[in-house]
């Protein structure tokens, strides 16, 4: 299924009434929910087939990040997300991890691994620093621009 068409579906759910959509295309399988408070923007995520986790799709509206988690966070140069997917520490379930907190890495060292569309993304740190914080739990759907590592 090609992005234009899963964006349509996304718009789709947003705009109706509606709370759930499922779409099946040959072996491919396209799930949206939409979840949401009255104080918080509706969220819509997409289940793969090979993912159990689902994948978020909607970015967040500016300013739904609590100031206070801001605040509690290291100082230092933040790693985003380059794309929407599935976190990975290591290159494989038994590997060990590409880094840990307190560990010295140098620009274009590889930081983690970002599966999506069942591609391998290895995400690659744009500075040098140590690691001061590891943001996400391995396994766990990320969105563009989620900070995933703070590097000081």
């Amino acid at each position: 299924m090609d992005l234009r068409k899963l964006k349509k579906l996304i718009d789709l759910v947003e705009e109706s009434g509606i709370a759930e959509l499922e779409v099946t295309e040959g072996e491919e399988k396209v799930r949206i929910v939409k979840h949401g408070t009255p104080l918080a923007a509706p969220q819509t995520y997409v289940a793969a087939p090979a993912t159990p986790v689902p994948v978020a799709i909607a970015a967040a509206p500016a300013g739904t990040i609590a100031a206070p988690a801001e605040n509690a966070l290291p100082e230092g140069h933040v790693v985003k997300a380059p794309m929407v997917g599935t976190f990975y520490r290591a290159a494989s379930p038994g590997a060990d991890p590409f880094i840990e907190v307190g560990a010295t890495v140098k620009e274009g060292q590889t930081l983690c691994i970002i599966e999506a569309m069942k591609l391998l993304n290895e995400i690659e740190s744009d500075c040098a620093g140590v690691v001061k914080a590891i943001l996400v739990e391995n396994g766990q759907p990320v969105e563009y621009g989620e900070p995933l590592f703070i590097i000081g």
